[in-house]
C-alpha cells in the first residue's frame, strides 16, 4: 500500500490545539451531543466536510489582489463567467454564494406542489430545497448501491429502468426536471459513469424533460470514470469533464468543493426563458447578476480553482489519499462502503454498531465516540441527516470521513485510522441518542440530542 505522495509543497501552516478526552467529553455535552455546534478550535482532524474547507493555492491566494468589487460589470466577473464557460459549455451563468443558493434559484422556478424531481440520490441540501417548495425528491439509485459490500465501480449511477417506470407511470409533464449528482454523496462518494449518463440523457430526451447535474465533485468523478470504465481510459480528465456537462441541460455547482474555493458557486444553463426567470429571483436573493452574493476576490479564486482542480496529478494525490485511508481502515477490519469514492471513505454505522438500531442513530453515536477517542470531527449521514417530517429516512446508516482538499497529510490519515481502530476494539459500548429538539428542514445542523 502506497499513498501518492502530494504535489504541493507546505508554504504556510496553521497550529491545531490538543485537548484531553476529559475535556473533549464536557465539550460535546455542551454541544448536545452535536458535533456542528462544536468550535472548530476544539477539534484536532476536522472531517466533518470537505465544502469550503481546502486549502486554496498560492495561485489562488494572489489572485485574489486581482479582486474587481465594482457592484457591476466588474472584471472578476468576466473571467470568472470563461472560466464557468470554458468547462461547461452553457451560454447563461449565474454567481451564487453557495451551492444551495443555486438549488434554491433553481426549484423556486421548476418545483411547487405535485411535481416530482428524480435523482440518483439528492443530497440534504437539495433535498430540502425541493421539499420547501412542495415538490417531492425521488431517489433511484441502482439496486448495487444500497449493498454496502458490493464491488460496482459505478454505485452512483441512476437505475435507468426505474426512472422510465416513474415518467410513464406519473407522466412527464409532472417531471420538471431529472438531476444527477456528481459523485452521489449520500451513498458513499460513488461515482456516475459517462455510459449511464448517457442513458439517462437519451432517455430524458425521448419524454421532452430537461437534465441538470449537481457537480460539485464534477473532477472526481471524471476521473473515477478515467480509472474505472474501460472506454475511457485514454482521455484527459478535462475531456471527460467537458462531455458530462455537454450531456445535460445546466448544472449547479458548489465551488466550495472541487471549485477548490473557500466560498462561492453557480448555476448555468442553456435555455433563454428559464435563465430569465432565475435572473429575477437571483437579484432579489443573491445581488446583481455580475456578482451574486460574491466579492470580486472570490470569483478570482473560484476561476483559477476551476482549472487546478484538473491537474490530473492533483486528482491523483486525491482519490489516492482517500484510497489509502480506506486501506487502513479495512485493515483494522472496520466495515467500510465499497469501493472508495472520491471525496470521503464512508463507515457501514449499522455494521459496525448493530446494537443501535436506526431509530437511536447508531452513526451519530459512532461520530460522537470519535470525537471523544481522539478529538477527531466526522458527520452522520443516515436517520438523523435523512430523517425528519419530510423525508422517508435513509437507505443506509453511514459515517462520513470528509476529506478538506490540500489540507491533511499522510500522518493525520494514519492518526484518523488508529483512532478509529481503538473506537472499534470498544464498539460495544457505544450507545444510541434521542432526540430532543430538532428543526423541519435540515435538522441535522442544529439538533440537540440526549445520550440513552
Amino acid at each position: 500500500m502506497r499513498m501518492p505522495i502530494e504535489p504541493f509543497r507546505i508554504k504556510v501552516v496553521e497550529p491545531i490545539r490538543f485537548t484531553t478526552r476529559e475535556e473533549r467529553q464536557q465539550l460535546l455535552r455542551a454541544a448536545r451531543y452535536n458535533v456542528f455546534r462544536l468550535r472548530s478550535e476544539d477539534v484536532l482532524i476536522d472531517l466533518l466536510t470537505d465544502s469550503g474547507t481546502a486549502a486554496m493555492s498560492d495561485l489562488q491566494w494572489a489572485a485574489l489582489l486581482r479582486g474587481d468589487e465594482a457592484y457591476a460589470g466588474a472584471r472578476s466577473y468576466y473571467r470568472f463567467e470563461e472560466a464557468v464557460r470554458q468547462l461547461t459549455g452553457y451560454r447563461h451563468i449565474f454567481p451564487v454564494h453557495q451551492g444551495r443558493a443555486a438549488e434554491h434559484l433553481l426549484f423556486a422556478v421548476l418545483g411547487g406542489p405535485g411535481k416530482l424531481i428524480p435523482s440518483n440520490t439528492h443530497f440534504d441540501t437539495t433535498r430540502a430545497n425541493i421539499e420547501h417548495t412542495g415538490a417531492q425528491a425521488i431517489d433511484l439509485p441502482i439496486p448495487e448501491a444500497l449493498n454496502p459490500v458490493h464491488p460496482h465501480p459505478f454505485k452512483g449511477n441512476m437505475n435507468v429502468e426505474a426512472l422510465e417506470e416513474l415518467i410513464r407511470s406519473v407522466g412527464p409533464e409532472r417531471i420538471p426536471v431529472c438531476l444527477m449528482t456528481l459523485t452521489n454523496n449520500t451513498l458513499g462518494g460513488h461515482p456516475v459513469s459517462l455510459e449511464n449518463l448517457r442513458q439517462v440523457r437519451q432517455l430524458l430526451q425521448r419524454y421532452g424533460i430537461p437534465l441538470f447535474l449537481d457537480a460539485c465533485r464534477f473532477a472526481e468523478n471524471a476521473y473515477l470514470i478515467k480509472l474505472r470504465e474501460q472506454s475511457q481510459a485514454h482521455r484527459s480528465v478535462a475531456d471527460i469533464a467537458r462531455e458530462l456537462f455537454s450531456l445535460a441541460d445546466g448544472c449547479f455547482l458548489s465551488a466550495k468543493k472541487d471549485g477548490l474555493a473557500n466560498i462561492g458557486g453557480f448555476l448555468a444553463l442553456n435555455d433563454d426563458e428559464l435563465a430569465e426567470r432565475i435572473r429575477h429571483l437571483l437579484i432579489l436573493y443573491e445581488g446583481f447578476p455580475t456578482y451574486g452574493g460574491l466579492a470580486g476576490r472570490d470569483l478570482e479564486a473560484i476561476a483559477q480553482g476551476l482549472q487546478e482542480v484538473l491537474q490530473e496529478e492533483y486528482l491523483r494525490y486525491r482519490i489516492g489519499s482517500v484510497a489509502y485511508l480506506a486501506e487502513l481502515l479495512r485493515q483494522a477490519q472496520i466495515p467500510i462502503i465499497e469501493p472508495p469514492g472520491g471525496h470521503a471513505v464512508f463507515i457501514d454505522a449499522a455494521a459496525f454498531a448493530p446494537q443501535i438500531p436506526p431509530e437511536h442513530f447508531p452513526g451519530q453515536a459512532i461520530v460522537c465516540g470519535l470525537y471523544v477517542q481522539a478529538g477527531v470531527r466526522a458527520v452522520e449521514v443516515g436517520s438523523l441527516m435523512m430523517g425528519g417530517s419530510n423525508s422517508r429516512g435513509a437507505l443506509l446508516e453511514l459515517v462520513r470521513l470528509a476529506l478538506p482538499r490540500r489540507v491533511y497529510t499522510q500522518t493525520h490519515l494514519e492518526y484518523v485510522a488508529e483512532a478509529l481502530a481503538e473506537l472499534y476494539a470498544e464498539r460495544s459500548h457505544l450507545r444510541g441518542f434521542r432526540l430532543v429538539r430538532a428543526a423541519p428542514f435540515l435538522r441535522h445542523f442544529t439538533a440537540e440530542l440526549e445520550p440513552l
